[in-house]
C-alpha cells in the first residue's frame, strides 16, 4: 500500500525577486519529493509565498505601488523560478489569494481562542520588520541589532494585540522533539531549539493593529481593529492548502492519515517551524509534522547576499545560461544541505565543466556513439530495479551532497570501465565480447539515469530517450566561457 506523504517548502516573503538561496530549498524539496514518488509513495508537495508581511507592504510603497498589484507581480516572480527550475509541486499558494487560506487561517484562530489560548493585552518591544518578529533582549546583539538583519535599526513599538500561550506548551514540546517525535533535521538544529526552548518560552504576539499593519492582513476574527501577526496566517499555509478550513479530502488523506508530514525549511526561521508551529497545532488538536529538514544558507563571495552590496544572484540568470539540471546539479551536489556554503560564478563554472560537459555529457556521448554504431538494437532494460542502498540512506536523511556523490562514483567507475576494457578496439576484433561491454555500459547509463530522476529530471529523461532510441543525443552539456 502507497505511503501518503505531504511535503512543503517554507513560502517565502514577496518584497523582492527570489535569489539562488530560495532557489535552493525549491530543488532540495523538490528532489526529494521525486524521490518518494519513484519510491511509489503518493506525495502532496506544495510550495507559494507568504504576501501578507509588513515588509512586503513597505516595499510596495516604496516603490509607489499599491500593494495588491505589487505582491501579486512579485509572486509571479516566485511562481516562474519553479517553473524554470522544474519544481514539481502540486500546489502553489498565494496567501493574499487564496479563500481557502483566510478561512483555513481564521478558523484555526477561533479554536485556538475557544481552547484559552489567545489572550489581548497591552505590549512594548523591540521589532524587527526584517523577521517579522518582536525581538527581546537575548535575541539581539551587542549594537542592539537583530543578528540576521545587521544594520537595520529596529521599532520601538506599544500597541494592544492578542497574544498565543506558547508557554503552555514549553514541557510537551520538549518532549516531542527530545524523542523525536518532532524529528528535527539535523542534530545541531534540534539542539538549538532544545536550548531556546529549556531558556523559557514566552507568549508570543499573533495580531497588529490595522493601522500599523497599513490595512494588509487576514483580518482577526471578531475584532475589525487587528490583522493576523504574519506568522500565524503564514505557518496556517501548511493545512489551509488541503483546506483544512472544510476539512476536505485533501486534508484527510495528507496531514490527519498521511503516514509522513514533512517541511523543508532554511535555519533562520527553525523557531517558527519548530516551536510556534507544532504549539499552534497542538492547540487545534491537529497532528504535528514528522520531520523538519533544516538548510543551510548561501553566502557569495564570502558574503551575505545584499541588494547593497550587489552580490544577489539570480537563479535564472544560471539556468539560462549553463541549463536548468546544471543549477540543480551544482545545489545539489555542491552545496552541502545543513551547512553555509560559499557561491562563486568560479566554482559553479569549474563544477559545470569538470562534472558535467566532461563527466556525465562526454560519458553518455561516447557509449551511445558505440551503441549506435555497433548494437543491432537498443538495450533491453530491466523491468524493476532496486536503488542501491547508499543512495537511498542519504535521500531518506537529506543528504542530497552524498547521494549525488554516490551518483558521480558510478559514473566514475563506468567511465574507468570503459578505459580498461576498451570496447571500441574489442569490438572490432571479438565483436561478441565488444558488444557484450557497450551493452553492459548502456545498462549502467539507465542505472545512472534512474538515480539521476530526482535531482536532474530533464537529464534522467534524455538519457532514458537515448537507450531507448539507441543513438548518439546530441550535446548534453554545451562547453561554455566563464
Amino acid at each position: 500500500m502507497k505511503n501518503k506523504v505531504f511535503v512543503s517548502t517554507s513560502i517565502p516573503y514577496v518584497n523582492a525577486r527570489p535569489h539562488i538561496g530560495h532557489a535552493l530549498e525549491f530543488v532540495q524539496t523538490d528532489t526529494y519529493a521525486r524521490y518518494r514518488r519513484l519510491a511509489g509513495d503518493d506525495v502532496f508537495f506544495t510550495t507559494g509565498t507568504d504576501d501578507n508581511a509588513l515588509k512586503n507592504v513597505l516595499k510596495a510603497e516604496e516603490a509607489n505601488e499599491a500593494v495588491q498589484p505589487f505582491v501579486r507581480r512579485h509572486a509571479a516572480y516566485f511562481k516562474e523560478t519553479c517553473d524554470r527550475l522544474n519544481i514539481s509541486y502540486d500546489c502553489f499558494i498565494e496567501t493574499s489569494n487564496s479563500d481557502v487560506h483566510t478561512q483555513g487561517a481564521q478558523k484555526l484562530w477561533d479554536v485556538a481562542n475557544k481552547k484559552g489560548d489567545i489572550y489581548k493585552k497591552e505590549y512594548e518591544g523591540l521589532y524587527c520588520v526584517g523577521c517579522e518578529e518582536f525581538k527581546t533582549e537575548k535575541d539581539i546583539n551587542e549594537q542592539g541589532e537583530c543578528p540576521e538583519h545587521p544594520g537595520k535599526k529596529l521599532e520601538q513599538i506599544k500597541e494592544s494585540n492578542y497574544f498565543f500561550k506558547l508557554s503552555n506548551y514549553q514541557k510537551t514540546l520538549t518532549e516531542l522533539i527530545e524523542s523525536d517525535t518532532l524529528h528535527i533535521i539535523p542534530e545541531t538544529r534540534k539542539n538549538e531549539i532544545l536550548s531556546f526552548i529549556k531558556s523559557g518560552l514566552e507568549d508570543f504576539s499573533i495580531s497588529r493593529s490595522v493601522e500599523r499593519a497599513h490595512g494588509w492582513g487576514v483580518p482577526v476574527p471578531g475584532d475589525d481593529s487587528q490583522v493576523m501577526y504574519v506568522w500565524f496566517d503564514a505557518l496556517s499555509n501548511y493545512i489551509n492548502v488541503l483546506d483544512y478550513a472544510h476539512e476536505g479530502k485533501a486534508f484527510q488523506d495528507f496531514w490527519l492519515d498521511a503516514n509522513e508530514r514533512i517541511h523543508c525549511i532554511g535555519k533562520g526561521i527553525n523557531r517558527f517551524h519548530t516551536v510556534y508551529w507544532p504549539a499552534m497545532l497542538l492547540s487545534g488538536g491537529i497532528p504535528l509534522p514528522h520531520t523538519v529538514f533544516v538548510h543551510g544558507y548561501f553566502t557569495v563571495d564570502g558574503q551575505k547576499m545584499s541588494k547593497s552590496i550587489g552580490n544577489v544572484i539570480n537563479p535564472i540568470d544560471l539556468i539560462e545560461k549553463y541549463g536548468i539540471d546544471a543549477v540543480r546539479y551544482y545545489f545539489l551536489r555542491h552545496q552541502h544541505p545543513f551547512e553555509d556554503g560559499d557561491f562563486t560564478m568560479e566554482k559553479f563554472h569549474t563544477a559545470y565543466t569538470a562534472n558535467l560537459v566532461n563527466g556525465l555529457g562526454n560519458l553518455v556521448s561516447r557509449v551511445m556513439k558505440l551503441a549506435e554504431t555497433h548494437l543491432d538494437a537498443p538495450v533491453q532494460r530491466p523491468d524493476a530495479i532496486d536503488f542501491p542502498d547508499e543512495f537511498t540512506q542519504a535521500l531518506d536523511a537529506f543528504e542530497f551532497s552524498t547521494a549525488m556523490d554516490y551518483v558521480w562514483s558510478r559514473i566514475g567507475r563506468a567511465d574507468a570501465h570503459m578505459t580498461e576494457e576498451e570496447p571500441f578496439k574489442v569490438v572490432k576484433t571479438n565483436p561478441e565480447e565488444g558488444k557484450r561491454i557497450i551493452a553492459e555500459l548502456v545498462l549502467e547509463l539507465y542505472h545512472i539515469a534512474r538515480m539521476l530522476h530526482p535531482s536532474m529530471p530533464t537529464t534522467s529523461k534524455l538519457i532514458k530517450e537515448t537507450i531507448l532510441a539507441n543513438k548518439k543525443p546530441e550535446i548534453m552539456f554545451p562547453r561554455l566561457d566563464l
